[in-house]
C-alpha cells in the first residue's frame, strides 16, 4: 500500500482542487490519501464526490499553533468536523486569515512592493488566504523567483520584514481539542530548519506527555540525517512515525506520493481514531 497523510488543496493553499486531488493521487498510485488542509475542512464534500474507486480518504486538517514563540504545525485526522469546540478554534484562526494577509499586503508596499490586496485575493481564489498566497504575488510581480524564496527574512519568513502574527492554537489544546473530537494528531515536518526556528525536543517530549500520537518523520524539508534522528525520538517517546509528501500541487515542488507512511503506522492512526472513518473510493464522476 502507498499512503500520503499530508495534501493541501485548493479549499487553503494548494492548486488543485479537492477533486483534482483524489484524482491526481490515484493516478499517482496511492491507495490512501489525507485531505489536510489548513485549518478547514470545506474541502471534503468535493473530494468524496470525486473519490476513485480504489483510493481511500482520510480527512483532516493542519492546525495552525504555536509554543514558546516558535510556530508549529499539528496534522489532525479522522476527528468529527462538526465537534464544536474544535470547530470554533478552526473558526478563529480562519477569520484572522484576511485581516493578517491584508497587514502583509501594508507591509509590503511600506518596503516598495506593488502588491496590492485585489492581487493576492485573486490568487487565493475561495482558499483560505495565507502566506503561501501572498509569496506567489511577489513572484507574479518578480519580486522573488518562486515561493519558496519568499520565505525568508527579507520577506514572509516568522522573522519575515512583512511578517505578521496570526491567531495560532496553543498545540496542548490541540491535542485536547482532537482527542475530544476523536481525532489523531502528528506534529508535522516538526525539524524543517530550512523554514525557521524549530521546536526543541524537549517540547516535543512535553507534547508526547500530553497525548500527541505522532511526529511526521519522512518530509521533503528533512535530509537523511533528520529523518533518522526524528525516526529513533519517535521510538524514544512512543510516538507514530510518518511519511507524507506534504502536497500543494503547482504552488510545491513535491509529489503526490514522495514520501509515504508504512501501512501498519496508518492501521493504529484508523484504530486510535472514533471521530471519523476513512472514506473508500466508489468511483467519482469522471
Amino acid at each position: 500500500m502507498r499512503i500520503d497523510l499530508h495534501t493541501h488543496s485548493t479549499a487553503s493553499d494548494g492548486t488543485d482542487t479537492p477533486a483534482e486531488l483524489v484524482r491526481n493521487a490515484a493516478a499517482a498510485g496511492l491507495d490512501v490519501v489525507a485531505l489536510t488542509d489548513h485549518d478547514t475542512t470545506r474541502g471534503y464534500a468535493q473530494a468524496i464526490a470525486a473519490l476513485p474507486e480504489g483510493l481511500t480518504l482520510v480527512t483532516g486538517a493542519e492546525l495552525s499553533c504555536r509554543i514558546d514563540g516558535v510556530g508549529l504545525h499539528m496534522l489532525a485526522y479522522l476527528f468529527d468536523p462538526d465537534e464544536p469546540d474544535l470547530a470554533a478554534e478552526r473558526e478563529l484562526v480562519r477569520d484572522d486569515r484576511v485581516p493578517r494577509a491584508q497587514a502583509m499586503v501594508r507591509k509590503l508596499r511600506e518596503l516598495g512592493v506593488p502588491v496590492t490586496w485585489e492581487q493576492v485575493a485573486r490568487i487565493a481564489g475561495d482558499g483560505s488566504v495565507g502566506r503561501p498566497h501572498v509569496a506567489e504575488a511577489l513572484v507574479e510581480l518578480g519580486v522573488v523567483p518562486d515561493v519558496s524564496g519568499a520565505f525568508t527574512s527579507q520577506w514572509l519568513a516568522d522573522d519575515g520584514r512583512a511578517y505578521v502574527a496570526k491567531h495560532e492554537l496553543d498545540p496542548f489544546d490541540a491535542i485536547r481539542l482532537v482527542k475530544a473530537a476523536g481525532g489523531v494528531t502528528v506534529f508535522a515536518h516538526p525539524l524543517a530548519v530550512k523554514r525557521g526556528e524549530v521546536v526543541p525536543e524537549a517540547a516535543i517530549a512535553r507534547l508526547a506527555a500530553a497525548g500527541l500520537d505522532g511526529i511526521e518523520v519522512d518530509h521533503m524539508d528533512h535530509d537523511e540525517a533528520t529523518r533518522a534522528r526524528l525516526r529513533g525520538l519517535a521510538k524514544e517517546l512512543g510516538l507514530l512515525p510518518t511519511g507524507s509528501s506534504d502536497y500543494h500541487g503547482s504552488r510545491k515542488t513535491c509529489r503526490l506520493g514522495d514520501f509515504t507512511t508504512d501501512p501498519e503506522i496508518y492501521g493504529e492512526i484508523t484504530r486510535r481514531a472514533t471521530g471519523a472513518f476513512p472514506v473508500p473510493g466508489t468511483g467519482g464522476p469522471a
